[in-house]
């Protein structure tokens, strides 16, 4: 079966991987596209454990095409008044003047970005100009979602995060998970033909896609040479975010208390825990080294 979706032209939404542990606690992985503009809100929920394809990795030339051929733009043209909701819509006509506004900025933008290429400017540069009409694809799993769901499936909630909130929940609620026992593992981004393989290997290699938000290599191919190697990147310079969403249900006793929490997650522990320095409390800033040597 392949993965539950919903999407449109900006927004895409599915589940990559759905887990239910023998303590009956559920862990999704969600892939989501959604305007680059809310991804602060988004931000703000900590429970997620999360991974996001970078504008400063791809080419303007790309990202530009993209803006040109599916630009974000507003679901809901709410009138100016007092608070942070507009209860009232735009007419038809204000709301077509505000579509073309919208568009002659995102034009402009984009004039903004080529001359900064041609000047030389590095991409992580250039392509911030573009990010108001831009997606981003993120990779996010947690266990506990109500909060999420309640404030962002809420007429309150900012019009485009409710859109992406809605898409969520609506597969959320509809999915099976798939029950996984103890000493199994939740692995995102792995194939249908890859599940025999051993599962240290498949650990890295999920790892490995997290990281890149993808199954595929930037080269746009399957290579588990290089997702090893990532894997191995990752964990030697400390970048650990990635190592969060592989992870496998806690085991007894504390896999049926509900304030068994390991990291984030409640009911599982996630790769990152079983790796040593998965965590680095101090920086070794020189003038930290110079105050140890005066005391």
């Amino acid at each position: 079966m392949g993965d539950p979706t919903v999407e449109d032209d900006v927004y895409h939404v599915r589940i990559l991987a759905d887990s239910l542990s023998p303590a009956n606690v559920r862990l999704v992985t969600f892939e989501a596209t959604y305007p680059r503009i809310i991804h602060a809100e988004f931000m703000t929920h900590r429970v997620f454990s999360r991974n996001a394809a970078s504008s400063r990795a791809i080419p303007v030339d790309k990202l530009i095409k993209r803006v040109q051929e599916h630009p974000v733009r507003p679901v809901y043209w709410g009138k100016n008044q007092k608070g942070m909701q507009a209860e009232e819509e735009l007419s038809d006509e204000q709301r077509q003047q505000a579509e073309a506004v919208w568009i002659e900025a995102r034009d402009a933008a984009i004039s903004f970005a080529n001359r900064l290429r041609e000047i030389g400017v590095h991409k992580q540069i250039a392509n911030r100009l573009i990010e108001p009409w831009m997606p981003i694809t993120i990779i996010w799993t947690a266990t506990e979602f109500g909060n999420f769901f309640n404030l962002r499936c809420h007429k309150a909630a900012q019009p485009e995060i409710r859109k992406l909130a809605d898409m969520a929940a609506d597969l959320y609620y509809s999915h099976d998970p798939r029950p996984v026992d103890y000493d199994e593992w939740h692995l995102p981004l792995i194939q249908e033909d890859e599940w025999g393989l051993d599962v240290e290997l498949l650990k890295k290699l999920s790892t490995a896609r997290c990281a890149r938000v993808s199954y595929l290599t930037h080269s746009g191919t399957r290579d588990h040479g290089e997702d090893l190697r990532l894997h191995d990147q990752l964990q030697e310079a400390g970048h650990m975010s990635p190592f969060e969403h592989v992870a496998t249900p806690l085991k007894e006793p504390w896999a049926y208390l509900d304030s068994a929490f390991c990291g984030n997650f409640r009911g599982w522990k996630q790769y990152r825990k079983f790796l040593p320095n998965e965590n680095r409390p101090e920086f070794d800033h020189p003038a930290n080294k110079a105050e140890r040597v005066q005391l």
